[in-house]
């Protein structure tokens, strides 16, 4: 039987560039060297594509070629330059394993419509409606989710911080992990946390706290076949859960743990997987994604967002997730190029 031809397209122009560096090299870990031939595309964070041999920590210093991915569908796969002279190399499926913006907000995805290749993960409407976080909580709330309360701040727009029931979380609408976020106790604090915002996003999001657990779970399929990870709680020891900014984080968060799985009662459990599949549907989510919520004291569970291509490196917390509902790594691969093959996705 022949092996299908992956591309792994990782890296790219956004903050999270190291971020996908590292998932990359998780999911070239767990491919199945009997089922797929895997060609590597690492962007740049200056957006050059180059060709290399797979995510290793010195890939962008390698000897690797410029390539781009074509948009034209009867190339169907890679346009190669070498030495004055194009090449194609096929490809029947692309993971895009690429985080924030130009790489989980429907840009990528657009491209690869365009390109004609079966690609895992959301889709161009539902990767950018999940990328702004404003956008998202109005689609959900129409659906009967709960969300916080919010406001959102254009590059034009001014707030009065005397308007504000205090604390409040100060964010970036459009970007991910937790880059650019604040935590405002006063009103003067306000100012300065929409420009650290604005560092990464022209529209800023404010939002209440919501006083509760932080919890997360792990989505797997499409429409009425979904399958729930296991839950996963976020413990602090102290400020608030910050994903993504230690200096290593593979040894561990500088201030929190995920619990997985979470130790909440069955029937709560039960309850927050069942939200997540509501929440995701009601996105238009397809192929994978990580729905992060809070659990209320009185049970009452909110969204607080949806990652449409979630972390998977070896600490993140949608493979620790799958894995503890007894689905590894390379089975979720498996799964979701058998959803982008079939058409089950879109």
């Amino acid at each position: 039987m022949a092996r299908l031809n992956v591309g792994v397209v990782f890296g790219g122009r956004s903050e999270e560039h190291p971020i996908s560096v590292k998932s990359a090299r998780e999911v070239a870990r767990h491919l199945d060297p009997e089922k797929y031939e895997p060609f590597y595309v690492g962007i740049t964070k200056s957006g050059a594509w180059r060709l290399c041999d797979g995510p290793d920590a010195e890939w962008e210093n390698a000897d690797c070629r410029p390539v781009v991915l074509s948009p034209d569908s009867d190339v169907h796969g890679l346009l190669t330059l070498e030495q004055g002279r194009y090449g194609t190399i096929r490809l029947d499926v692309v993971l895009p394993v690429l985080h924030g913006t130009l790489g989980e907000d429907g840009a990528m995805q657009g491209l690869l419509e365009l390109s004609g290749i079966p690609y895992i993960g959301c889709d161009v409407q539902s990767s950018a409606l999940c990328m702004d976080k404003s956008l998202a909580y109005l689609v959900a709330r129409s659906a009967g989710i709960a969300t916080p309360n919010f406001w959102t701040v254009t590059a034009d727009d001014t707030i009065d911080p005397a308007e504000l029931t205090y604390p409040v979380f100060v964010k970036p609408a459009r970007s991910g992990s937790s880059f650019g976020v604040t935590k405002v106790s006063r009103a003067e604090e306000l100012p300065s946390a929409v420009e650290s915002a604005r560092q990464y996003d022209a529209k800023v999001l404010i939002e209440e706290a919501v006083v509760g657990s932080e919890i997360g779970c792990a989505i797997l399929g499409t429409g009425s076949e979904l399958m729930a990870g296991e839950v996963d709680r976020i413990a602090l020891s102290h400020g608030f859960f910050r994903i993504h900014q230690e200096e290593t984080p593979e040894t561990g968060s500088d201030n929190s743990t995920a619990i997985v799985p979470a130790d909440i009662p069955e029937e709560s459990r039960l309850r927050v997987q069942e939200a997540a599949k509501a929440v995701y549907r009601a996105l238009g989510c397809g192929g994978l994604a990580r729905v992060d919520m809070f659990l209320k004291e009185d049970g009452e569970i909110v969204l607080n967002e949806v990652n449409t291509f979630p972390g998977m490196t070896s600490y993140s917390r949608y493979p620790r997730m799958m894995a503890a509902a007894g689905l590894p790594l390379s089975e979720v691969i498996d799964r979701t190029i058998s959803l982008a093959l079939t058409g089950k996705i879109r």
